[in-house]
């Protein structure tokens, strides 16, 4: 039996500066302008009557007589504009430190405020404060939850921080226990490491069958495990993720992708977790040309046409059957070897799908389409949720002419063996029984 992851224009500007003219150097025999016009002793303007003149040469010889000649001040006829230049930044700061040097403290965070503009919450510093970061944040959304709560002040600097740490796509979701005022690079660092609390956590490890997902989203989340099977069908979804249509008793095994998931600061539902990991098992295919692979699968195994669902139910025989690294792709390459010979796979993980555990030599011969040892071919679903090496070996199965297999793997004996034929298989299998029954008796 083969049982036991993106001008400035350059026009030039003609001077609009005027010349003196030679007509005007010559009258006024300098440039400046003349003198205005006195007024008249009617109070009106113009030419200065011959009294008013006289009046104005007798007040000028008792000036020079005095010795107090009175300075007379032109305007040049023309001046160039000189521009207006604004008070540098730290000419002001200066002025501030001058004035407020004696307020002590206050002044000081006046200053550093004028320096460094505060952001965010104003709580005092030092206080513990819990932070949830959702799932799917961007670095703006992360950015603005810190500043929320007082945790930073200051978007530049951890923006600088982030970038100084490489960390600038490796922020992760979850719930945090920070300090008020902390350091940026500090908040940075936590943030790159991780959340440890499980708060609000889901933590679906590989090879797990829709039921046991089930009994984990209950005891992790508090979502009643009747309310989460009932709704994990794939015609509710199938609309949205096409990678749905067609899969067999419209169940959704398979398909919920291994990994923790953090609903932190959220009152998750049955859909919004399903949701959760229907995408991100899309997102993770995505990574895969699971044509191509059908495609060379095709050339290698003439007998055998496969599905992007095959490749599935596949991958998930594999996940239950290989023990190490080692064995996912000589296992792989056994059932493909089976089915394109047209044997039975008669692996016993499958029918342990429906005894929920360990096939017995009794339910080998029970009658179930999940029996491969009575029926040919893959089974009607996937009977776990495979993990990423075994969706590679699944589609990247080695180079073998392999047909059977046996892995005893316990901490007493190991022996993973792959056979060409059944009298080989036997024989092994028989040789690594007693050697097992060696080794457990000297420990015994």
């Amino acid at each position: 039996m083969p049982s036991s992851r993106r001008r400035r224009s350059g026009g030039k500007r003609e001077n609009g500066l005027k010349t003196t003219s030679t007509d005007s150097r010559s009258r006024w025999g300098r440039t400046e302008k003349p003198a205005r016009p006195h007024p008249r002793v009617d109070g009106s303007t113009g030419s200065a009557s011959s009294t008013s003149q006289s009046r104005v040469q007798a007040s000028r010889r008792e000036d020079n007589r005095s010795g107090r000649r009175k300075a007379r001040h032109y305007k040049p006829t023309h001046a160039k504009a000189r521009p207006r230049r604004g008070v540098p930044r730290a000419l002001v700061v200066l002025i501030v430190l001058v004035v407020l040097a004696g307020a002590g403290v206050g002044g000081f965070f006046l200053v550093r405020h004028i320096m460094h503009p505060y952001e965010g919450a104003r709580v005092e510093d030092g206080q513990e404060v819990t932070v949830v970061i959702p799932d799917g944040s961007s670095g703006s959304d992360i950015i603005k939850i810190l500043l929320d709560a007082g945790v930073i002040h200051s978007s530049k600097d951890f923006r600088q921080a982030a970038h100084d740490q490489n960390a600038d796509t490796s922020l992760q979701c979850g719930t945090y226990t920070f300090v008020t005022g902390m350091d940026p690079a500090e908040v940075v660092r936590q943030l790159a490491a991780g959340s440890t609390s499980k708060e609000g956590k889901l933590q679906i490890p590989e090879g797990l069958t829709l039921d046991r997902v089930s009994t984990l989203v209950e005891e992790q989340l508090g979502i009643p495990k009747n309310d989460f099977l009932a709704q994990a069908k794939a015609s509710n979804y199938v609309n949205e993720y096409p990678f749905l249509k067609g899969v067999g008793n419209d169940s959704l095994e398979g398909f919920l992708y291994p990994k923790t998931y953090d609903f932190a600061g959220q009152k998750p539902t049955a859909d919004r977790v399903i949701r959760s990991m229907l995408t991100q098992y899309a997102d993770e295919m995505h990574a895969y040309d699971t044509e191509a692979a059908r495609a060379e699968l095709q050339k290698r195994y003439s007998n055998i046409t496969l599905t992007d669902y095959d490749l599935l139910k596949m991958a998930s025989i594999i996940e239950k059957e290989a023990v190490t690294e080692e064995d996912r792709p000589l296992v792989s390459s056994v059932f493909y070897n089976r089915l394109n010979s047209g044997m039975m796979l008669q692996s016993d993980a499958t029918m342990g799908y429906v005894t929920n555990g360990a096939a017995t030599a009794e339910d080998l011969k029970k009658e179930s389409p999940y029996n491969s040892y009575l029926n040919k071919g893959l089974p009607p679903t996937p009977i776990c949720s495979p993990s990423a090496w075994a969706l590679e070996a699944a589609m990247k199965p080695a180079e073998s002419e392999y047909l059977f297999f046996f892995i005893i793997d316990n901490e007493k004996y190991q022996n993973h063996t792959f056979s060409k034929t059944y009298e080989e298989h036997d024989e092994a299998y028989a040789k690594a029984l007693e050697e097992q029954a060696a080794a457990e008796g000297k420990d015994s």
